[in-house]
């Protein structure tokens, strides 16, 4: 069911405390933390901690939510004091998408390419 913790999410796992992560920021709502395979110098994962598939199931479940997700973006790039820095939400497989738990990536602390990929 949406917003309950799954047993087989690596995500839910972090935020129970059973697999470690380095933990960046957390609030009540969400948690974030550095990727393990850094795509810049500055690569952190901010994760609401309440399951939801993709950003779309997020957004239709619990916008307000979505919204804590987006405020706590720009809470790690004031922390990582980036000036510049992109937000992604990869939904579905095709978009890259490996970890079934709402994800935003932030990257920053180098040149961003247009387009991506």
């Amino acid at each position: 069911m949406a917003g309950e913790p799954q047993d087989d999410c690596l995500f839910c796992k972090i935020v129970a405390g059973r697999i470690p992560a380095t933990i960046v920021r957390e609030t009540e709502t969400t948690v974030a933390f550095r990727d393990i395979n850094p795509q810049a110098p500055t690569h952190v994962l901010v994760i609401p901690k309440a399951h939801y598939r993709d950003a779309a199931a997020l957004a239709a479940g619990a916008p307000e939510l979505a919204a804590d997700l987006l405020r706590e973006t720009q809470a790690v790039a004031d922390e990582e004091k980036l000036e510049s820095y992109r937000i992604v939400f990869n939904t579905g497989s095709g978009a890259g998408q490996t970890v079934w738990h709402t994800h935003a990536h932030v990257l920053g602390g180098r040149g961003l390419e247009w387009p991506p990929g």
